[in-house]
């Protein structure tokens, strides 16, 4: 860190601007450091937006122990950052800004207002306040020969700059269109910190189907399905995209699909399209159907198969449906669908790798550059959508402020 008086405030330079970046600067401002935030696009929290257009799912209601689980082999580390800043505190200080929230009936948190604006103009007030500068259209490009932090400024224009202490909180490499990529990657990588390969998370996957049926059903949904892959299951809602699934419940298998596809070259997806209705009581309303029904009106009439359903079970076998009650039943409750990569990175809600746990110490300090410090999607953890994403992005660059202040005095 570079030296300065003991009468100087600390200078700090916060790199992002988004949730982990904006958390920092409050509480690093709020202590009394001079903060400057360094952001590559014209305006901050774009992302925070982009999410607010689903209602912005701040964090989740579940018990803590269920809701730490769901950060997988990351959670021992995250664990110490989310009992700091657990979704008690976030649901605080949403308030605390004029924002009160509500859980829904799945136990998802939510403003009441439904959209991220409100709390971002806010939020920005409260940064303004506290005397946080602004440093937009600012793109890092690492350090100089110096060792002073380098951007690229508007109009091109090469700024450095020194602080007391850096924050990089740049965000993982989906929606690069509202400031995410990966860059940063190897611009660490070039001085020793090992970074973990970044990998789509929360995202689709392209499958086998035939141009008919994703010609015919792109943009529709499968509703109250069972999905089951790689050892895990969800229930929810699949959408049928041109090359593809994606959906609520293709993201909540994103992790071990991906998995599977990297160590197989592909994987089978199964889905129930009758999860509430045992195998025989199937059987026995499809052997209750009219004799001269064809075999799609018979699945339409007796068990009310949409027109998409159908077509997916059509679109599975190698070989025709059976008429017989008992096969066509377990046909139905076990549809293959054969998926064979992730969609791309940049599509994807989120995504994993990053800075690798072994490079940062226990204060998120980065080991092989002393002074600098990492929060947010950098780091190598991934969880699903559901409040998850936005608890640890605010809870480890709540964590990294603490402890600049502390190494500061």
């Amino acid at each position: 860190m570079a030296a300065r008086s003991r009468n100087k405030s600390p200078q700090i330079a916060v790199v992002g601007g988004g949730p982990a970046g904006l958390i920092a600067a409050e509480r690093l401002s709020a202590a009394g450091a001079q903060v400057t935030i360094y952001e590559q696009m014209p305006s901050l929290g774009r992302r925070l937006l982009m999410a607010g257009r689903g209602g912005l799912n701040l964090t989740h209601s579940e018990p803590f122990d269920r809701f730490l689980g769901r950060y997988g082999a990351a959670a021992g580390r995250l664990e110490p950052m989310l009992r700091a800043f657990a979704p008690a505190d976030l649901i605080a200080w949403a308030e605390g800004l004029g924002q009160p929230t509500f859980v829904g009936t799945s136990g998802r948190v939510f403003p009441k207002a439904l959209k991220a604006s409100p709390l971002l103009r806010a939020w920005l007030a409260r940064l303004a306040g506290q005397g946080v500068r602004l440093r937009l259209r600012h793109r890092w490009i690492g350090w100089d020969d110096a060792g002073a932090l380098s951007f690229e400024g508007p109009g091109g224009a090469a700024i450095a700059t020194r602080s007391d202490a850096t924050l990089l909180a740049l965000g993982g490499a989906s929606w690069p269109r509202l400031g995410g990529n990966s860059a940063w990657a190897e611009l660490l990588a070039r001085r020793g910190v090992e970074v973990a390969p970044l990998l789509p998370a929360n995202c689709g996957f392209l499958a086998d189907f035939s141009p008919h049926f994703a010609q015919r059903f792109q943009g529709q949904a499968l509703k109250g399905v069972a999905l089951a892959a790689a050892g895990h299951a969800v229930r929810g809602e699949a959408l049928v995209t041109a090359r593809g699934l994606e959906g609520g419940a293709i993201y909540a298998l994103s992790a071990p699909l991906r998995d599977a596809i990297a160590e197989h070259g592909s994987t089978i997806l199964t889905i129930d399209l009758r999860p509430d209705e045992p195998l025989e009581r199937l059987a026995a309303r499809l052997a209750r159907g009219r004799p001269g029904d064809s075999l799609s009106n018979r699945l339409r009439r007796t068990l009310n198969l949409a027109p998409i359903a159908v077509g997916l079970l059509r679109e599975a076998p190698a070989a025709a449906l059976p008429r017989d009650p008992a096969a066509l039943a377990a046909a139905i409750k076990q549809v293959r669908v054969t998926l064979t990569a992730p969609a791309p990175i940049a599509r994807a809600i989120s995504s994993a790798g990053g800075i690798a746990w072994a490079a940062l110490d226990d204060d998120l300090g980065l080991k092989a550059l002393p002074g600098v410090f990492a929060a947010g999607e950098m780091l190598d953890w991934e969880a699903p959508t559901g409040g998850y994403l936005l608890q640890a992005s605010f809870a480890t660059g709540a964590w990294a402020a603490g402890a600049i202040l502390r190494r500061l005095g």
